[in-house]
């Protein structure tokens, strides 16, 4: 039987301290765990009746723990240390470290705009981190939340840039998502990095500056067709390299007209 998120929190094992449509949440002591939830803990909606599939679930989860290790060996940000990630019964759990503190979105303007002051140097030294090919550093890509919701695909990919075109990108940093000691207004950490990667810079919208989600509310410009923009910059590399392969396999025919063509340098062309 498909059970709703008020259902499922309300059988809410020991030290599990919350239940989404998408995760599992459990503190002990100065541990906190995220695992993803299982195929049969997927739940119901309770106004569309239809069951909630999350997306990229357990990869999103595996793309945070390789932040956390590469941010703590590329860079000062505070972030929480991570203890362990592992795949068990169809589930990917994350264990790190609990962050005592509040979050950003408890403080008051005065104080926010404090906060706001030493952000921006770690958003600096984050975009102070570069590479030439799009996403994680898991491997995956996993694009922000807010394009992911303008899309069913998932295949996002790219052929490496000439340049180190990319910038390391948090993608969901919100209020939330920054934790605070609420005497000294220090950063604590921040957390929740599943979409975080290498990315444009336009990708980084500064949504900590008010209160709720990492997207576009009220009159605030709806950047959420970022998915269209990049694709539209795969669709122009590959129209290059697809250009420059046919160049080279021609040339090589022509030079050796007992060979047959390779066609190994396009194998890799994504499916768009």
């Amino acid at each position: 039987m498909s059970l709703t998120n008020q259902m499922i929190n309300g059988r809410r094992e020991r030290d599990c301290i919350s239940i989404t449509h998408e995760r599992k949440y459990y503190r002990s002591g100065g541990t906190f765990v995220k695992r993803s939830l299982r195929p049969k803990e997927w739940q119901v909606s309770q106004f569309k009746g239809t069951i909630h599939v999350p997306r990229k679930g357990r990869e999103r989860i595996l793309n945070e723990a390789a932040t956390l290790q590469f941010l703590k060996e590329n860079s000062t940000v505070p972030v929480p240390r991570l203890y362990c990630c592992f795949e068990d019964d169809d589930a990917v759990y994350l264990v790190m470290e609990y962050i005592e503190g509040v979050s950003m979105a408890d403080l008051t303007e005065d104080q926010r705009a404090t906060v706001e002051r030493e952000l921006g140097k770690h958003i600096q030294q984050l975009h102070a981190l570069r590479s030439s090919k799009l996403g994680g550093p898991s491997g995956l890509v996993i694009p922000p939340y807010r394009a992911m919701q303008k899309t069913f695909r998932d295949d996002w990919e790219l052929q490496p840039s000439d340049e180190d075109d990319y910038v390391f990108c948090h993608n969901d940093l919100s209020q939330q998502n920054v934790i605070v000691d609420p005497a000294s207004l220090e950063i604590k950490a921040i957390i929740d990095w599943e979409y975080a990667g290498f990315y444009p810079a336009y990708f980084e919208r500064t949504f900590f500056k008010r209160k709720g989600p990492s997207a576009a509310i009220n009159d605030e410009t709806d950047d959420s067709e970022l998915n269209t923009m990049v694709r539209e910059e795969i669709k122009l590399k590959l129209v290059v390299f697809v250009v420059y392969s046919t160049v080279a396999t021609t040339s090589l025919v022509s030079s050796s007209p007992s060979s047959s063509p390779s066609s190994s340098s396009i194998s890799n062309i994504p499916y768009l």
